[in-house]
């Protein structure tokens, strides 16, 4: 489908790619994997075609189409989001709008012309053009997008100007979903999205009929989405058959290959020249001297890629505190009309570990900055405990860093110990490396202002860590560093993060934030997910504190069978008002089908197109006709699913008693 033969591309001195070549396929999931700064963007906008390598060729075929998401910098200003979304759809709202001029005109133009004939061929050929792009569903394909991705109906009639950033990445994440290009190019997509979303994306992703490109820090998306690995490193694109864990087991044991082959040739080469000096001026070995002499010229050198050294960072020890870390009781948050939450409660004990997910805009970030003490709140309490020392790191803490110092500056100002021997190296974890260490503050880029306030804040003593987002800007080895600091950290712990791979050897508990409240599940965010997924399949009610109901297994057969006849019944009265609903949606979308059949026959006869009046009329109840007839259908898949899992979640019951 797309072909690279030979891409190289220089950058001043640096050589960012050299002599790398590949095939994506019609169907492919591939996930594009290397350090940042390796040109793993450059290469999708090579692709995409807004980047010209310096020699090489891209080949694509004649059908194909190519849809980009960068990872930040879109601005949509202009038009509501349903109308952002629905220009997607340019040529059938075009064409429903040529369908609608031409049935004017048909009506009141006599139909005994020619101009009428001409008219009644494009009015049908029109027709025929709508049905074929299925524009019918037009208006239900972007409701389920745009919901999907974490919108709201009430957020459909805003300007798109008045979404952030986050937003606006998924503004045109739904618009490049619907185009569905022949090839998607997604540029850290998960960046902006919550959980719910991300477990969508995924889902859609799977289904998708298209290939798939996509550049990510997110190991578990990756391993979720891709089955092929392409690495970009020293230049070089290297190709592995499987996920983002399978490459890295292939990439270790190619090292240990390489190394092996490398050593064996140096072995040679030492040989060689050993024989070339201790010939080299005896006349009876002289053409020996010169073959090898020559076969060392023309060697092939085995090249090893320069190894990143294992760097471990470990937080300053956690300073002594009481039991209770924190307690908020009670508190109220609102923003202007809008209530974030109200008479909130939540104790943070010593050792905790804790986990903040749900939707954007539950609450999350602003309960983080309560906790942290720098959100003021409209009603109830702080209180820290006995000695608590809390580190907040979020994205606009890197505002908060002194211009007029640089990159080294900054964290020696607050290090202290033996730690200030090592700045250079834990710099260089978190993507500052040689003279980058000298960069002035001021001229930094919001990614980098990021990881050196995140860098800062690893460096001061605390006992109660919050963070919100604290992934966003970092690769795979700058996660890995935080990670196992983290996990090594003897204090308590608040991390507010859509990243799974990275939250589950960090955390023992998972607060979820919906719709105003929250409830805390025991264990990993992997774990909360997979009980929420059984909540969800099996129907079940949750209670206030999260612990999904159980039924007690029946001691005796009498209970059993006493139980059976008790869910058997409880589904008869949950599936009767159902199955009658739907039988009634029937009867209505056989009418309104019935009635719309008859008023095309109508629009099919000449003779009804001398009277304007009435042809205007039988075109309007058409059209009221068709979204009557869409709503019915949309109600009847509603119903019809409701009713499906309704009888799953019985079914499954009884299969277990």
């Amino acid at each position: 489908m797309v072909s690279a033969v030979d891409i190289s591309l220089q950058f001043g001195e640096r050589r960012l790619l050299d002599g790398v070549t590949f095939h994506v396929g019609p169907h492919d999931r591939i996930g594009l994997v290397g350090s940042n700064g390796s040109g793993k963007s450059t290469l999708l906008r090579i692709l995409l075609g807004d980047v010209t390598p310096d020699s090489g060729t891209i080949t694509r075929a004649r059908y194909v189409t190519v849809g980009y998401l960068p990872q930040e910098g879109t601005a949509l200003a202009g038009r509501t989001l349903y109308a952002e979304a629905e220009s997607v759809f340019e040529d059938i709202v075009h064409t429903q709008q040529e369908l609608a001029q031409v049935q004017d005109a048909m009506s009141t133009e006599p139909h005994d012309t020619e101009a009428f004939r001409e008219l009644l061929d494009i009015f049908g050929e029109l027709q025929h053009r709508l049905e074929a792009s299925d524009g019918f569903r037009m208006q239900s394909w972007i409701e389920k997008v745009l919901t999907g991705l974490g919108f709201r109906e009430r957020d459909f009639t805003r300007k798109t100007e008045e979404f952030s950033g986050g937003w606006q990445m998924r503004i045109s994440l739904a618009k490049l979903l619907l185009r569905q290009p022949s090839l998607l190019l997604l540029d850290e997509p998960t960046n902006h999205l919550d959980l719910d979303s991300l477990e969508w994306l995924e889902e859609y992703l799977q289904g998708y009929e298209g290939a798939v490109m996509l550049v990510s820090h997110d190991r578990r998306f990756l391993d979720t989405m891709t089955h092929r690995t392409f690495e970009l490193s020293s230049a070089r694109l290297i190709e592995y058959a499987g996920n983002y864990t399978f490459s890295m087991s292939a990439r270790e044991e190619r090292k240990t290959h390489q190394l092996a082959a490398f050593r064996n040739q140096q072995q040679q080469i030492k040989q060689t020249e050993r024989f070339i000096e201790r010939f080299r001026y005896k006349a009876t070995k002289a053409r020996q001297v010169q073959s090898r002499i020559k076969a060392l010229e023309k060697l092939e050198r085995v090249e090893i890629e320069d190894e990143e050294n294992a760097i471990r960072f470990a937080f300053p020890p956690a300073p002594s505190s009481g039991r209770v870390m924190m307690e908020i009781r009670n508190v109220t948050k609102s923003y202007g009309t809008l209530t974030v939450f109200e008479r909130l409660s939540l104790t943070i004990d010593r050792g905790d570990r804790i986990a903040f997910v749900g939707v954007n805009g539950a609450g999350k970030s602003t309960l983080a900055r309560i906790i942290a003490g720098v959100e003021p709140f409209d009603a109830g309490e702080r209180l820290p405990g006995h000695n608590v020392i809390v580190s907040y790191f979020a994205q606009h803490q890197a505002e908060e860093l002194d211009p007029t110092r640089d990159v080294l500056q900054t964290v020696d100002a607050v290090a202290t110990g033996d730690i200030r021997t090592r700045l250079r190296s834990l710099l260089g974890a978190f993507l500052f490396t040689g003279d980058d260490v000298f960069k002035m503050v001021q001229i930094l880029s919001g990614g980098e202002k990021s990881r050196l306030a995140l860098a800062k804040m690893l460096l001061m003593p605390a006992n109660l860590i919050v963070l919100d987002e604290p992934t966003n800007h970092l690769d795979m080895r700058s996660k890995e560093v935080l990670q196992n600091a983290l996990v090594e950290f003897d204090g308590s712990l608040v991390v507010v993060s859509h990243d799974r791979d990275f939250l589950d050897p960090l955390v023992t508990k998972v607060v979820e934030f919906r719709n105003g409240r929250i409830r805390t599940s025991l264990g990993t965010v992997t774990e909360y997910l997979d009980a929420r997924r059984r909540e969800q399949e099996s129907g079940a009610a949750t209670s206030g504190s999260g612990a999904p109901t159980t039924a007690t297994p029946a001691s005796t057969d009498r209970e059993r069978k006493r139980r059976e006849a008790q869910l058997r019944q409880e589904r008869y009265e949950k599936t009767q008002p159902l199955q009658k609903r739907l039988a009634l949606l029937e009867e209505k979308i056989q009418e309104e089908e019935a009635a719309k059949d008859a008023l095309e026959q109508q629009m099919a006869d000449p003779d009804v197109y001398r009277e304007g009046d009435r042809i205007r009329e039988i075109q309007s109840a058409y059209r009221t006709a068709g979204e009557t007839l869409q709503t019915l259908y949309h109600q009847w898949g509603a119903v019809s699913n409701e009713l499906e899992q309704i009888m799953a979640h019985y079914d499954a019951e009884m299969t277990r008693r």
